[in-house]
């Protein structure tokens, strides 16, 4: 299996490469030259697994020869043990036709910990094989960094270095990355917003001398692993009501749109995905796009669910890539575009493209707590904002006989002043993390400057 990147100019790598480098050195992400089917008996073959099991053959065409099956197996095993529910991502019905994939059970209670902990074991196999050390950039809107943080604090070969906009984090996913004591990772409390955050990551990718000094490499949604292991979970939930005998849809709540180019691969792979739904927050860029085929950033407004509150996505160019017929050229085009002008025009034949393959929608704050409210007199279930925006945006869908499932990226306590705020009741925390607020925070406060950023990494990472 071989690796391309977005952009077409840098070189084609293997999937340990890929996943080792992160960002391609001309600026592009990387994506699988082709991406391997899989047959409807295949697909049925994954009923009654294991998701461990069915992990395995699904990511197994991607990695090719980079691990061997034993190994791949038991990097599988190790990442998804530390999870609470034997399902790993369990399905839960709010109505009829409408189902919740919980992808909360994880170590940091977000969907991120079903890559971060597959790309921690990863890293650390390839690392030990090869006796190099890497440093680890990364930059979060939130969970990314605390899921990062949690995978690799501790493991040898690596030091991790995350990014968070000061102030505009939750004080759970806050006190998730500034709790752990170990020496290798470090939480940066950076004055901008996520896009601020994200930027400096890239400029380092794009700074050749200080990314080759310290081994610098990618664990964000950049990272094709990271896409890779989401995978996963859209054949489990769909298998499990039916797939491939009958088509499912999903609804994701989304802002770096990672997670549902994820689903896109799915679909790409044979699962029968009918629609595949983008769910966004009042910072919507991503529907304003395919609805009005302008890609145009208007900054971040803080929101009640800050994990999507981003308007570059960087995700986006893999889907922008397969929309203009896999021509690099003409994605460098836009993302310079973008840099230089803050958006870009899609073309019209890409723009048909984008919208034969997803769809599309919006909830404001006051629509997202309605929803975290009405659904928990309802059916019980206690949402967070992110998983109530994409309930929400699934509720407005067209009304079929296919089975819809959203996503549910984090578990509540998460946000338990947006619970409280709309159910008056305030989720606890898993028993494991009661006493995340007493743990003790170790935290740099740094500017938004890339030179500074470069010289704190230098002197703290472990030669």
């Amino acid at each position: 299996m071989r690796y391309v990147s977005t952009r077409g100019q840098a070189p084609i790598l293997t999937f340990e490469e890929a996943m080792l480098t992160g960002l391609a050195r001309d600026g592009g992400l990387y994506v699988p030259e082709t991406v391997p089917g899989m047959s409807p008996a295949d697909i049925a073959g994954l009923a009654g697994l294991s998701y461990e099991d069915a992990a395995f053959r699904v990511m197994k065409p991607f990695v090719g020869d980079a691990f061997t099956d034993a190994d791949l197996q038991g990097i599988i095993a190790r990442a998804y043990q530390g999870f609470d529910h034997p399902a790993r991502a369990p399905l839960t019905q709010l109505g009829p036709n409408h189902f919740l994939l919980e992808l909360f059970h994880g170590p940091t209670l977000a969907f991120k910990d079903f890559a971060m902990q597959l790309i921690g074991q990863l890293f650390q196999t390839a690392l030990e094989r090869s006796g190099k050390r890497v440093t680890i950039v990364g930059a979060t809107s939130g969970d990314t960094g605390s899921a990062a943080i949690e995978a690799f604090r501790g493991l040898d070969n690596v030091d991790v270095f995350i990014l968070f906009p000061e102030g505009r984090v939750s004080e759970v996913q806050r006190r998730q990355m500034t709790t752990p004591s170990e020496a290798n990772v470090h939480a940066l409390a950076l004055k901008g917003d996520f896009d601020d955050c994200q930027a400096r990551v890239k400029d380092m990718f794009n700074h050749f001398e200080f990314r080759d000094a310290v081994g610098l490499s990618a664990v964000n949604s950049i990272n094709w692993a990271r896409v890779l292991a989401q995978v996963v979970y859209y054949f489990t939930s769909a298998v499990s009501l039916g797939a491939p005998h009958r088509s499912v849809a999903f609804t994701v709540p989304t802002g770096n749109f990672g997670d549902i180019f994820a689903g896109q691969i799915a679909r790409r792979m044979g699962l029968p995905i009918e629609r595949l739904v983008i769910a966004t927050n009042q910072n919507d860029i991503l529907h304003r796009a395919l609805s009005g085929g302008a890609y145009e950033t208007k900054g971040v407004t803080p929101s009640i669910s800050p994990s999507m509150d981003i308007q570059v996505s960087s995700n986006f160019e893999r889907a922008l890539f397969d929309a203009y017929g896999r021509d690099g050229s003409a994605v460098a085009q836009l993302m310079g575009e973008l840099k230089d002008k803050g958006g870009f025009s899609i073309s019209q034949g890409a723009l048909e493209c984008l919208r034969e393959t997803y769809a599309s929608g919006r909830a404001s704050e006051e629509e997202t707590t309605a929803t975290i409210r009405a659904t928990h007199a309802a059916t019980g279930e206690t949402l967070c904002p992110h998983s109530a925006v994409g309930v929400k945006v699934a509720q407005d869908q067209p009304a079929t006989a296919t089975p819809m499932i959203t996503l549910a990226t984090a578990h509540p306590a998460k946000f338990p002043d947006a619970v409280e705020d709309a159910t008056g009741q305030r989720p606890p925390l898993p028993s494991r993390m009661a006493d995340l607020y007493e743990r003790p925070e170790r935290v740099t406060a740094v500017e938004n400057d890339l030179a500074a950023l470069e010289a704190l990494i230098e002197e703290r990472r472990k030669r």
